[in-house]
């Protein structure tokens, strides 16, 4: 591997390894990513979750019985937003926050909507069992479960092609 300074002074030429070696080292810390989804999670679904409960079923006794139909529209809703971030410019305001970016993890650009969609869901079933948040520190690649599911990656926005 080439020395900073080389590479800054166009001492090396950039090969196939080269690019190898820069996209895999881009993956973001697992705190990182953390940080940013609980930032989305203040800044995106908990003003859905008020809204739902006092706005659309007047209140939490109202909430209580339905639980089924609140949290359909909360997931649901949240759902819509993140992809409209996810598909604009690959970023939720929690990842913009960490310059941090969603991308395909082959091409390095833009994640498709299929991606999206796996993406959300198994991020669903990840929190509901809890088992599978785990497997990021099982794994020599540092991926979680949806980033595996949906062939999706997040690293940082300096290193995206888009």
């Amino acid at each position: 591997m080439a020395k900073w300074r080389d590479v800054k002074q166009n001492r090396v030429k950039f090969t196939e390894d080269n690019s190898k070696n820069i996209l895999h080292s881009s993956i973001v810390s697992i705190s990182k990513r953390f940080r940013a989804f609980l930032t989305d999670l203040f800044l995106i679904t908990t003003p859905i979750l008020y809204i739902v409960i006092y706005l659309i079923l007047d209140g939490g006794d109202s909430f209580s019985q339905n639980r089924t139909l609140g949290w359909s529209i909360i997931l649901i809703s949240t759902f819509f937003i993140l992809a409209i971030f996810w598909l604009k410019n690959g970023q939720t305001p929690g990842l913009k926050a960490y310059d941090l970016k969603l991308v395909d993890n082959k091409t390095k650009t833009r994640v498709s909507i299929l991606q999206i969609f796996i993406r959300y869901l198994s991020t669903l079933f990840s929190i509901i069992l809890v088992a599978p948040l785990f497997f990021v520190f099982f794994n020599k690649e540092k991926k979680t479960i949806q980033d595996i599911l949906s062939n999706t990656v997040i690293i940082n926005e300096k290193d995206a092609l888009f």
